[in-house]
């Protein structure tokens, strides 16, 4: 069995993401990884080439500024890397996503079982969103709680706005894949990193989506939304978190919520009553082991 690991980056350094603790954790699972990296203005592609692993592939390219509708600009750079993967799975990691060490075998046999199982297209992961501080995450509908992150290589697929898989078939309407649970989480650190590059990052970010940048601020959300985080950070990402997180952080008491706050409050209390259920959408559709 072959995996292949595969991302894209921009001003990795600039806009504060982790993303070489992101590519060293998924060395941890890949057998190649491919990065495609899009012309910037400070050290990334260096930073990505100083990691000296052979199994790292890059990708330079150049970024289509005059696509900005809805990500998709995105999703040309990510299937860039996606299309030069060989290996029997592609593993898509984004860069501010880390695979704690404890996990990487557990996905690497996950990926052994399904191998010969076509039924199986994919596999969905649980999330950790972190928010404000390492020691807090976001819980609630606006965050999606299980994303398929492998796809298997012989699927025809893409992705519209670089977020998730659509599986072409006949030249049909696309349809989301059929994944298994890989049973294990992926570490979504975005949320955390100093205020400054969440800033820089919202500037830069929004004219792909044409929307107008907003004011950062981590106060300015629903407090029943960020619940304590107990458990432990993947050994890669613990000095970046020391050094490049926010460490400190409470939700504004004052905030005042948004319809779609007082939406997801809704649903998380009938979620609750239901007896834990989950009607957070789905981009796959479940196959059980």
């Amino acid at each position: 069995m072959k995996i292949s690991g595969f991302t894209f980056l921009r001003n990795g350094s600039l806009l504060g993401y982790p993303y070489i603790e992101s590519l060293k954790s998924l060395l941890l699972v890949a057998d190649e990884v491919i990065v495609a990296v899009g012309e910037s203005v400070d050290d990334t592609l260096e930073q990505v080439r100083a990691i000296g692993d052979p199994r790292i592939r890059i990708i330079e390219t150049v970024w289509n500024e005059s696509m900005q509708d809805r990500g998709f600009v995105y999703a040309q750079q990510k299937m860039s890397a996606q299309f030069s993967c060989t290996g029997d799975w592609a593993f898509y990691l984004e860069g501010d996503e880390v695979i704690h060490e404890d996990d990487a075998p557990k996905i690497r046999a996950v990926l052994e079982r399904h191998l010969n199982n076509p039924k199986v297209e994919a596999l969905a992961f649980d999330y950790h969103h972190f928010y404000g501080a390492p020691n807090k995450v976001a819980r609630s509908p606006a965050w999606y709680r299980k994303a398929v992150r492998v796809i298997r290589n012989s699927v025809r697929n893409y992705s519209p706005d670089g977020l998730f898989f659509v599986v072409m078939e006949h030249n049909k309407i696309g349809r989301y894949p059929r994944a298994a649970l890989a049973g294990v989480p992926i570490y979504h650190y975005g949320h955390v990193r100093k205020s400054a590059a969440m800033q820089e990052k919202i500037n830069q970010v929004s004219r792909y989506w044409k929307h107008t940048p907003k004011q950062h601020n981590y106060g300015a959300i629903d407090p029943q939304t960020v619940v304590p985080f107990d458990g432990s950070h993947p050994r890669l990402v613990q000095a970046w978190l020391a050094e490049n997180a926010e460490q400190h952080f409470e939700p504004d008491p004052g905030h005042t919520l948004t319809r779609r706050e007082r939406k997801h409050r809704w649903v998380m209390k009938v979620e609750r009553l239901l007896g834990g259920a989950d009607f957070t959408r789905k981009h796959y559709s479940l196959v059980k082991d």
